[in-house]
Order: C-alpha cells, then sequence, then structure tokens
C-alpha cells in the first residue's frame, strides 16, 4: 500500500518562499507518476504541478509557472514542491498524489490519481 505524508506546510508573508516534502512509502518516485494539489477554502482540488509517469518529464499550472518547482529525491523517495513569490491567492491545504498507471493527459484531474497524503495548510498572509 502506498503511503504519502507532507510537511512543511506554514504561515508565510506575501512574497515569501517555502517547500513542501511528500515522504512516500509503498512505492518508488522514480517510477510513479507524482503531483502536487491544492484546495482553497470552499473550492475544488486543483492541480499544481507534476511529474510523469514517464520520462519524467514536469508540468505546472499556469499561474504557478516561473514561481514553483517540483522535484524528487531518489534516495529519500520523497517529492518536494518549491515556492518562490508566494501570494495570497496560493493559500490553500496542499495535497501530494502518487499513481502508478496514469497517462499524461490525465494528470491534472484529481480523480485520475490513486493514492492522497492527508494534506498541508500553506497560508499566505501578511
Amino acid at each position: 500500500q502506498v503511503q504519502l505524508v507532507e510537511s512543511g506546510g506554514a504561515l508565510v508573508q506575501p512574497g515569501g518562499s517555502l517547500r513542501l516534502s511528500c515522504a512516500v512509502s509503498g512505492g518508488s518516485v522514480r517510477t510513479y507518476a507524482m503531483g502536487w494539489f491544492r484546495q482553497p477554502p470552499g473550492k475544488e482540488r486543483d492541480f499544481v504541478a507534476a511529474f510523469s509517469r514517464t520520462g519524467g518529464y514536469t508540468y505546472y499550472r499556469d499561474s504557478v509557472k516561473g514561481r514553483f518547482t517540483i522535484s524528487r529525491d531518489y534516495a529519500s523517495n520523497t517529492v518536494f514542491l518549491k515556492m518562490n513569490s508566494l501570494k495570497p491567492e496560493d493559500t490553500a491545504v496542499y495535497f501530494c498524489a502518487a499513481d502508478q498507471r496514469i497517462m499524461t493527459s490525465s494528470l491534472q484531474l484529481p480523480t485520475q490519481w490513486d493514492y492522497w497524503g492527508q494534506g498541508t495548510q500553506v497560508t499566505v498572509s501578511s
């Protein structure tokens, strides 16, 4: 059974930075598609960034391109989301996701991912 544990969420001022971590057990970040999603209060869960299952290609939602970077460490089997130049509209619960079969065309669809973490709160406010 794949388990995902997120950490790193915090209260940060606008313009600040955070790095979220997702520790993975029961599966490998080398061979699974890995993604980050976020859910603002009262809204649906939205795609943020992902590694494809094959080729290791990265994908980002338009509003975070140039500010957020997804990365992974094979030794610790962990996926990271580095977030710079944070804005109040980035406030949300951030979730890590994993899937062994998902197609690249479906990476942005939360319903297509099999495994989820419990989420970590990111609040951007002065």
